[in-house]
């Protein structure tokens, strides 16, 4: 079995919650099934869930380099020097990235609201950008968008390797297989 979960904010990829955050069975209540990679509590979009170990690790494991699609609001203008240097891998404190696949793109006009809102501020503009990663360290993505300048407040998963987000509210699962 194969399941697509539209995690909010704040839910961890663990069924126990902690803390402030939740945890998964306050969305998912089917026995047997274990998360297939991890999403930040402060990350919304695609996880993955499966009941089978092999499937769990050939979607999670590193070495199989699954991608990994993500919609990401950063704080600044998305420019052509950024996105060149995230296409080509930047180079963070445990080492360089593996080039990623990076463009800009229209702010997503289908997008649930996020609770809590991001923090907006008056003088400084937000976009978006599309970017595309095969490795899965911690944090990648907000660490990638740092360091070319441009700092997220918002981050959606809307694929990973075949599988997608798609039409799936916020909070709500569906089997795949």
């Amino acid at each position: 079995m194969l399941i697509r979960f539209n995690k909010p904010y704040g839910v961890l990829s663990q069924f126990t919650p902690e803390g402030r955050w939740q945890g998964l069975k306050d969305h998912i209540d089917l026995p047997g099934v274990y998360v297939a990679g991890r999403l930040d509590a402060d990350s919304e979009g695609l996880l993955l869930l499966t009941d089978d170990g092999q499937e769990q690790a050939r979607i999670a494991d590193p070495r199989f380099k699954m991608e990994k699609t993500y919609l990401v609001q950063v704080e600044g203008v998305v420019d052509d020097k950024a996105l060149t240097a995230l296409a080509r891998g930047v180079t963070l404190n445990d080492g360089p990235t593996l080039p990623a696949r990076a463009q800009a793109v229209a702010p997503p006009a289908d997008l649930w609201p996020r609770n809590p809102p991001i923090r907006e501020r008056k003088n400084i503009p937000t976009s978006w950008l599309e970017l595309s990663i095969r490795e899965g360290r911690n944090r990648q993505v907000r660490r990638m968008t740092a360091a070319v300048g441009l700092p997220t407040l918002r981050l959606i998963r809307i694929a990973i390797g075949p599988y997608h987000l798609r039409d799936l509210p916020t909070g709500t699962w569906q089997q795949v297989a």
